[in-house]
């Protein structure tokens, strides 16, 4: 947990400050998404809930209930990631 803190708290210095959203992804635990002041974003997962919750609590970030709303809207999304989205989609080019 205080590994995860620390990772947290690394990419808000390198972002101007961040916030985060906590997610069950099943057995594999939680998926800690942040998403920057500059608009960077990223994941982290950790191997349970609870530690995920400790970690972006320890952190002293803001956490949202949802990726949704005003909160997704500070994403900046480039190249790379509507390469990958479109990549995803039935009919759009592969990232191969």
């Amino acid at each position: 947990m205080a590994r995860l803190a620390k990772r947290i708290n690394g990419f808000a210095k390198q972002h101007g400050g961040a916030e985060g959203q906590v997610a069950y992804i099943g057995e594999r635990g939680a998926r800690i998404v942040l998403v920057g002041e500059d608009g960077a974003w990223g994941d982290l997962v950790a191997p349970t809930y609870a530690v995920a919750q400790q970690a972006v609590e320890k952190a002293g970030i803001t956490v949202h209930e949802d990726f949704d709303g005003e909160f997704a809207a500070k994403v900046t999304t480039g190249p790379y990631e509507w390469t990958r989205m479109a990549g995803i989609q039935v009919g759009g080019p592969s990232n191969t």
